[in-house]
């Protein structure tokens, strides 16, 4: 696995729109706090051609100017690090115009972003053995205050710390608008994991995951070398990161099966399970933890739900391809990763 430098004082972030950009508020009057702020750190900012375009259709701009942004971005030398400015509907059209070979050839770097971005975050880890940051988006850094979790992702990116506790509230609903774009996470729900077996867990393994709404979409085509890359670190057991954003229940019942029948659950070592998007919701007779637990069970592997991972906020930062190590007692959790 290979690991990027972490971002050093003074580094220049880079930004892209591989999927969609700042455009619009309340996105743009964000991502412009953000850039203040990183400013007043020291940090040089850099810009991809598409961060403030709107031309596209669930991205930014077309899937070939939007490809190419993304990989002269990361193959350059303008910046240290990419931050991605959005999630979106359709960055999985872009990767025909990605030369993944290219990339992984390349002096790694750092590449954080989440939701649709599992199309670079995913890819990265698997096709190129380079590790990846499953964590917020540009407009994200632009709140006030900062939440923790905003605070961690920086000191991931840095290399302040890669050990992380459970988050004690999440955030319902945002308060985040066009009139609001600085709103911070309004966290008021307590934070309530589920395991399974029903006990103090400890999970190892190598991390892997996503979004499941991109994930699925990506397997069975010539992006999917999952199986090739489980069975290469089949010795360190695969840690699947999972969460939903679009996906119902039964949606997620089908991700998982398809998931599970595809061969990519072999040699895994435990599930860490995000709170989904459908929190709470219930169809015939079916909840989200059946449509997770029941598919997955027979591997015999401790499972952690609910989570801070996804689109429920807040999120923990997460290295796609780091090794970890999970603690989970009652309703708290750690997670420390391993760059080796």
């Amino acid at each position: 696995m290979r690991y990027p430098d972490f971002l050093q004082d003074n580094g220049t972030i880079g930004f892209v729109a591989p999927s969609f950009g700042c455009a619009t508020e309340p996105y743009k009057s964000a991502f412009m706090n953000a850039q203040k702020k990183w400013k007043d750190a020291g940090y040089k900012l850099q810009f991809g051609p598409n961060c403030y375009v709107e031309k596209g259709i669930g991205i930014s701009n077309t899937p070939p100017e939007c490809g190419k942004e993304l990989q002269e971005s990361y193959c350059g030398q303008e910046n240290d690090c990419i931050i991605s400015c959005g999630g979106g509907e359709l960055m999985c059209e872009i990767l025909d115009y990605v030369d993944f070979e290219k990339v992984g050839q390349a002096a790694p770097k750092w590449y954080m972003g989440y939701s649709d971005n599992t199309n670079m975050t995913f890819l990265l880890t698997t096709l190129c053995d380079t590790a990846s940051i499953y964590g917020p988006c540009a407009s994200s850094f632009g709140m006030e205050p900062w939440h923790s979790s905003i605070q961690d992702a920086m000191d991931v990116l840095t290399g302040k710390c890669l050990r992380f506790e459970g988050y004690d509230k999440w955030q319902q609903d945002s308060a985040k608008d066009w009139e609001n774009p600085l709103a911070p996470y309004i966290v008021t729900e307590p934070s309530v994991i589920h395991k399974f077996p029903n006990e103090t867990l400890d999970l190892t393994g190598r991390l892997l995951g996503g979004c499941m709404d991109c994930l699925v979409n990506l397997l069975g085509t010539k992006y999917d070398k999952v199986r090739d890359f489980t069975e290469r670190y089949k010795d360190d057991g695969i840690l699947w990161f999972l969460e939903a954003c679009d996906l119902n229940v039964m949606g997620i019942r089908r991700a998982m099966w398809q998931m599970e029948h595809a061969g990519w659950f072999q040699n895994c070592s435990g599930f860490l399970i995000g709170r989904p998007l459908c929190q709470g919701q219930e169809m015939m007779g079916l909840d989200q933890y059946q449509a997770v637990y029941e598919v997955i069970k027979k591997y015999n592997v401790p499972v952690v739900m609910d989570v801070d991972i996804g689109h429920l906020s807040p999120m923990m930062p997460i290295v796609c391809g780091s090794m970890a190590q999970v603690h989970a007692e009652g309703n708290k959790y750690t997670v420390q990763m391993e760059l080796r």
